[in-house]
């Protein structure tokens, strides 16, 4: 049990199995969660699905390793969370989140760093940090402030509530709830038709999402981007099947590049 791997048709699915532990971190599956990365970016696949074995997403960080009052807390961050969360929000492919039970902290920080989260009605998300006097991390904050507002986004760090998938949703918080035994399904049926689609013109636009995100851009610099972004297409071979498709009235095969 850790995490584990399998790719078809060009999709790639990570799955943390540590349902014993509600697949709470500890340091050997970071260090097999950032294999499983690797090796799925190294094998040039057109779209990923994370996912959570057993009763829940993530409970985040595995606090039996937490040393109180002693460990650098810090440190560790910067050495283990932030650069996996950085390593799913930047992973070269679009990225999906099947969501279910508990998707708390760090875990929370990896499902929300997958750029489509679909999550079951029931799960329960949030920021459980003031029952411990901790601060939220791996990202929680600028995904809360990004999709709630800062005024939502410290009403649920100073209460420290848990809200269910289907208000998530509402919130706008991930992209779609629905029940439970249809979130896994529903991910890998969109995120196979991903991984069938135009992926090279997909990851422009994730690029540019990206950076309107990190570097505020207004109207006049995302214009000149998808110019850019345009011209590059326009080179692809995916660009050429998908109009030589569009010409002859046939469905396009793309192949990512």
């Amino acid at each position: 049990m850790g995490v584990k791997l399998s790719i078809e048709g060009g999709l790639a699915e990570i799955v943390l199995d540590r349902p014993d532990k509600m697949n709470a971190l500890n340091d050997a599956m970071i260090a097999e969660l950032n294999s499983c990365l690797e090796r799925a970016e190294a094998a040039g696949v057109r779209a990923m699905l994370l996912r959570g074995e057993g009763p829940a997403f993530s409970a985040g960080r595995d606090l039996a390793d937490a040393d109180e009052g002693n460990e650098d807390a810090e440190a560790i961050i910067e050495a283990q969370f932030n650069p996996l969360v950085k390593r799913v929000a930047g992973f070269p492919a679009p990225t999906f989140a099947s969501v279910h039970g508990a998707c708390l902290g760090a875990g929370l920080g990896l499902a929300l760093a997958c750029d489509v989260v679909y999550i079951a009605d029931d799960a329960k998300i949030g920021s459980p940090f003031a029952r411990i006097g901790a601060v939220l991390d791996s990202g929680g904050h600028s995904f809360f402030v990004s999709r709630l507002g800062a005024h939502r986004a410290l009403e649920l760090i100073y209460i420290g509530r848990l809200i269910s998938g289907t208000e998530a949703a509402s919130l706008g918080l991930v992209n779609q709830s629905m029940p439970r035994e249809a979130v896994l399904e529903h991910t890998r049926k969109i995120a196979a038709q991903v991984a069938q689609g135009p992926t090279a013109a997909f990851m422009q636009s994730k690029r540019i999402v990206r950076r309107i995100d990190e570097e505020a851009l207004g109207l006049l610099a995302v214009l000149k981007l998808e110019a850019q972004a345009q011209g590059a297409a326009g080179r692809t071979a995916d660009y050429k099947e998908g109009f030589g498709a569009f010409k002859a009235k046939r469905t396009p095969k793309f192949q990512g590049k």
